[in-house]
């Protein structure tokens, strides 16, 4: 069937990427990218989570799936264009993921307070093994810092058949990294995916400026 609407497209992916880049401070990851078909299983914490994996599969130039709650779908079904599925259509990730995308599965199914990993559901694990792809555990943390705007750390392990230990292990690396960082600088040993907003801290408006000016405060 004809898509009607071909435009919708390019128009979507433009807002998703206008809105992490003025939402954001910037969007960082560390670890291996996986070069073909696998399911990416990060934690979930924070509304921002889908759109950062949306972003960091663009930048990977990787064919993308998201699994994603029914009710959610439906309230937003124009995600489907940005490779979004119903939660239960998981046959349908698995061929997708067999195909070689990235197919992201939240595995503990619903945003969860920052802290521990909640309970692991077995889809992601089921997926990765139906398809016959590795499945990754993804640590993923939206966080104020130093600056005005939350920053976006994605820490990619290793394909694991334990996707509760490796992914609470992931999770307390990216943890400490924080804790242990200049927070007005990016974690070190991350490479940039999305430059984002800049904080007021690094930039001085044109009302700043002027005042400086009028005052004749240097």
């Amino acid at each position: 069937m004809p898509d009607r609407a071909p435009w919708a497209t390019p128009v979507l992916k433009h807002s998703i990427r206008r809105s992490l880049r003025t939402g954001l401070g910037g969007v960082w990851v560390r670890g291996s990218m996986p070069p073909g078909g696998a399911v990416l299983a990060p934690n979930h914490n924070s509304w921002w989570d889908g759109y950062v994996m949306r972003e960091l599969a663009w930048w990977a130039g990787a064919d993308f799936r998201i699994l994603m709650v029914t009710r959610q779908l439906r309230r937003f079904p124009f995600l489907r264009r940005m490779g979004a599925l119903e939660a239960g259509r998981v046959r349908e990730a698995a061929h997708s993921a067999r195909n070689g995308a990235w197919v992201a599965v939240f595995p503990e199914g619903a945003v969860q307070p920052v802290g521990g990993l909640a309970e692991v559901h077995p889809g992601a694990a089921w997926i990765a093994r139906t398809a016959g792809v590795p499945l990754i555990p993804v640590a993923l943390r939206v966080v104020m810092r130093g600056g005005q705007w939350p920053e976006a750390y994605l820490r990619i392990g290793g394909a694991t058949t334990d996707l509760t230990g490796a992914l609470t292990h992931e999770l307390g690396l990216l943890d400490a990294e924080l804790a242990a960082s200049d927070p007005e600088q990016p974690l070190a040993g991350y490479l940039r995916v999305m430059r984002g907003r800049s904080s007021g801290s690094d930039t001085v408006d044109w009302p700043a400026r002027l005042l400086t000016l009028i005052t004749g405060d240097q």
